[in-house]
C-alpha cells in the first residue's frame, strides 16, 4: 500500500501485508478526493467552512459521520450529506425551474414549428431536457435538467411526486364538488382522484371559480377532464409546485436554479425511490431462490 506519509487515525484497520486483495476504495489513500475538497467544488461552503462542517459532525458519507479532515472520498460512488441535506457531488448536472408561459409546448424541438423550449436552454452549455410536460395552454412550472436518472423518478407516476396546480374554472364551484375531486372521478381511462383539492377562499363568483388541486398522477390532461367531468370547465391553469419545488414569484418566461436546499430535497426523495427499489428487487430474488430450491429438492 502506497503511504501519503499520513498515520491512520488509531481505529482504522491497516490490513495486512499478506492480503492479496486490496480494498475497492480506501478512504485515506491518496488518490481519493479530501471532503472539504469536495464540499466545496460541490457549492455547499468555502473549504475552510466545510472543514468546520466535518469537524462538528455535520456531514455523513454513506450514512456514516465523518469528523476526520483527512478524509478522502470518491465522488463517483459515494453519497454525502451535510446536515441530513443529500449533496450533488456531480458538478456537471444543473437543474433549473422555468415558468413555462402558455403558447409554448413542451419539447426541444417541435415539427409544427410552434414556440418551444429552446429558447430558455440554449444560454446553457449543458444539454437540458425537461421533466414531464405541460400542454400549451397550460402555464407554470417545468423543471429542465440534464440528470438522467432524476428526471426519471420525478417524471414517473408510480413514484408519487405530487404536484400542485391551480385552475380557473367556469361557474361556481361548492364543497360537494371539491369532495367530488377527492373521492374519485370516472373517466374514461379509469378512477382517478386529487390527493387534496380546495376551494380558494373569496374567488369563486358566480361565473368562475379559483380550485387548487394536487394529485401524482402523470396522464395527459388530467387536471382539465377532472374539472370538466365535474362541470366546472377550465380556463386558466397553472402549475404553481412540483414535488418540494414551488414556483414563487418567478414570472412567466423566466428562469433560475434549483436552491441547494430544493436540490437536497429532490435527491432524498431519489434516494428512498432507490432503496425501496432495491428492497423490493432483492425480495423478489429471494422468493425466486427460495422456488428454485424448493424445487430442486423435490
Amino acid at each position: 500500500m502506497t503511504s501519503d506519509n499520513t498515520t491512520p487515525p488509531e481505529d482504522f484497520d491497516v490490513p495486512d501485508a499478506t492480503e492479496t486483495e486490496k480494498p475497492r476504495f480506501d478512504p485515506f489513500e491518496p488518490e481519493g478526493v479530501r471532503l472539504q475538497k469536495v464540499l466545496a467544488a460541490a457549492g455547499v461552503a468555502s473549504r475552510r467552512v466545510s472543514e468546520q462542517y466535518i469537524v462538528e459532525g455535520r456531514v455523513r458519507v454513506n450514512g456514516t459521520v465523518v469528523r476526520e479532515l483527512g478524509r478522502r472520498i470518491d465522488p463517483e460512488n459515494d453519497l454525502v450529506e451535510v446536515n441530513n441535506v443529500p449533496v450533488q457531488l456531480d458538478t456537471t448536472k444543473r437543474y433549473v425551474v422555468l415558468n413555462k408561459p402558455v403558447g409554448v409546448v413542451s419539447t426541444m424541438a417541435d415539427e409544427r414549428g410552434r414556440a418551444d423550449l429552446t429558447q430558455y436552454t440554449e444560454g446553457y452549455e449543458e444539454r437540458l431536457f425537461n421533466v414531464g410536460r405541460l400542454d400549451a395552454e397550460t402555464s407554470g412550472l417545468l423543471i429542465l435538467t440534464n440528470d438522467g436518472d432524476l428526471a426519471h423518478m420525478l417524471a414517473h407516476p408510480s413514484f408519487g411526486v405530487l404536484k400542485t396546480y391551480i385552475a380557473k374554472v367556469s361557474g361556481r364551484v361548492t364543497a360537494q364538488d371539491i369532495s367530488t375531486l377527492t373521492r374519485g372521478i370516472e373517466l374514461e381511462d379509469g378512477v382517478i382522484a386529487a390527493d387534496k383539492a380546495r376551494l380558494l377562499a373569496g374567488q369563486s363568483t358566480g361565473d368562475s371559480s379559483l380550485v387548487e388541486l394536487t394529485l401524482h398522477s402523470g396522464k395527459n390532461r388530467i387536471v382539465r377532464r377532472m374539472l370538466a367531468a365535474i362541470g366546472h370547465p377550465v380556463l386558466e391553469l397553472v402549475r404553481r409546485q412540483f414535488g418540494p419545488v414551488s414556483l414563487g414569484t418567478l414570472r412567466p418566461g423566466q428562469t433560475r436554479e434549483l436552491t441547494k436546499v430544493e436540490l437536497g430535497e429532490l435527491l432524498t426523495i431519489s434516494r428512498e425511490v432507490t432503496k425501496l427499489d432495491k428492497a423490493e428487487r432483492d425480495a423478489e430474488k429471494a422468493v425466486a431462490r427460495a422456488a428454485a430450491e424448493s424445487d430442486s429438492s423435490e
